[in-house]
């Protein structure tokens, strides 16, 4: 008789267990990352309470895991010819520390996955140029005089140095200007390509993309002109929509192909305000089987554009290549409004990455060129000597960059008024969700993933990135 009195109460037993060991399962692990916008805390780590979400529970956020969106390029800044020379110039010890602190995947390094490269001078360089300047008059369509000689001073030694942390890093290409013989005016500000010489500057990018790989840097992807609707800048070139069309199908793609260049063929990289300028050209078959997206800036127009480009043509992608943040950087206000745009902002809109510009200066905001280049580009970081001082937007990609590394997918988020999130599921199973207060107060957050529910208070105008696993 005592046995099958045992019997139910081992059946308890187990029961109970097995719900100590669910329990145990939903709890979890949960960190938050927390910047304020009055510096108090930035990036301060909390370890938050996980528990088992009940049915009935409700949550501010509500994080569905199931329904998917864009895979993630990586996060991360421009280096430009003026940031590589500040950062070379530093001390071995103090550069070494400096680029493993922004490249590192460690928990006190940044975690930058992604790089946009100047093809030639962008005009944060101490003057113009590009890789195949010739006395005036003449022209070099055979482009025997290409020569990468002015990145070898100090881009190239860089980028060398940030490969041995990050072999995987992405590397976009953007032009600023060709060779000013190739141009209308020739001269390194404005002007328009010569038909004539569409050919050569196709064989260009060839030129360049080979010449990268030779010294052991693969170039992910080009765009084919920064910010073709802009030439008031120092160097610059004016391509309207069609041209670039022609460009491309007629010349650059055919070219790729016949040299077996897999790089990628990216459209516009200007402001969000007209997002016509890449559906005219996506709406052109013979153009846009050799592109694989569109990228953006937001000097102009609203984010949610990239998402009117994304809809006209789902296939191909979207990408944010360019934000600055003006010297000397208000903080809170740089701060709130990058995160809520494009941190939050653009990845919700589609884009596979966000890179802010740039990455390093001085404390005088410079290299720049004359006519029309920079004075106020606040770099990432402020270099003087071997001396760091870390400004906005290294908080800024510190937020995504840490933890949304390449290879996360965006997953679905509600988004409740004055608390703009963007959600995402990391390829080590993590659940990560970076969340913001646009409220004149502090605010509880409850957050429900599956099976799982924390919260934490986030001040007004704070910023978190919650990580759980």
């Amino acid at each position: 008789m005592r046995k099958y009195l045992l019997y139910p109460l081992c059946l308890l037993l187990f029961a109970c267990a097995d719900k100590k060991e669910a329990n145990k399962e939903a709890s979890g692990e949960a960190q938050l990352y927390l910047t304020t916008l009055d510096k108090g805390s930035l990036l301060e780590k909390q370890a938050l309470q996980v528990t088992e979400a009940e049915d009935s529970a409700t949550a501010t956020i509500v994080v569905d895991t199931s329904k998917t969106f864009q895979e993630m390029d990586g996060f991360g800044y421009t280096l430009t010819g003026g940031s590589a020379l500040h950062i070379n110039q530093m001390s071995d010890t103090a550069r070494t520390a400096l680029l493993q602190e922004l490249f590192g995947t460690g928990e006190d390094d940044l975690g930058i996955s992604y790089l946009r490269l100047s093809i030639g001078a962008s005009d944060l360089d101490e003057a113009p140029f590009s890789y195949n300047d010739l006395p005036a008059g003449q022209t070099d369509v055979e482009l025997e005089h290409f020569s990468l000689a002015n990145d070898t001073l100090h881009l190239i030694p860089v980028l060398k140095e940030i490969l041995e942390i990050t072999p995987d890093i992405l590397i976009l290409g953007s032009p600023w200007s060709p060779p000013v013989w190739m141009k209308d005016n020739k001269d390194t500000r404005g002007g328009s390509l010569l038909e004539e010489y569409y050919p050569a500057y196709a064989s260009y990018f060839v030129k360049y993309i080979e010449a990268m790989a030779t010294e052991g840097i693969r170039i992910d992807a080009i765009t084919i002109q920064n910010e073709p609707l802009h030439p008031g800048n120092n160097p610059s070139l004016l391509m309207l929509a069609e041209d670039q069309a022609e460009f491309i199908k007629n010349h650059l793609g055919p070219v790729f192909e016949e040299n077996n260049i897999d790089t990628k063929i990216i459209l516009y990289d200007h402001n969000a305000d007209r997002p016509d300028y890449p559906i005219t050209i996506l709406d052109d078959p013979e153009a846009a089987k050799y592109v694989d997206g569109s990228a953006f800036h937001l000097y102009g127009g609203v984010i949610e554009a990239l998402s009117e480009v994304h809809d006209a043509h789902p296939d191909k992608h979207i990408y944010f290549t360019e934000q600055w943040v003006g010297a000397p950087g208000d903080f809170a206000q740089e701060l709130a409004w990058h995160i809520e745009n494009l941190i939050i902002g653009a990845p919700r809109n589609w884009s596979r990455n966000v890179l802010e510009w740039n990455l390093a200066a001085d404390e005088n905001q410079e290299p720049h060129t004359d006519r029309g280049g920079c004075d106020r580009c606040l770099g990432a970081v402020t270099i003087e000597g071997d001396k760091v001082t870390r400004e906005p937007a290294y908080y800024i990609i510190a937020h995504a960059a840490k933890f949304v590394r390449p290879g996360a997918v965006r997953v679905d988020s509600n988004m409740p008024e004055n608390i703009p999130n963007v959600a995402y599921k990391t390829p080590e199973g993590n659940t990560v969700l970076i969340v913001q207060n646009t409220s004149e107060g502090e605010k509880e957050i409850s957050v429900k993933v599956g099976k799982q529910q924390t919260s934490f208070m986030l001040p007004a105008g704070g910023v978190g990135t919650l990580v759980m696993r």
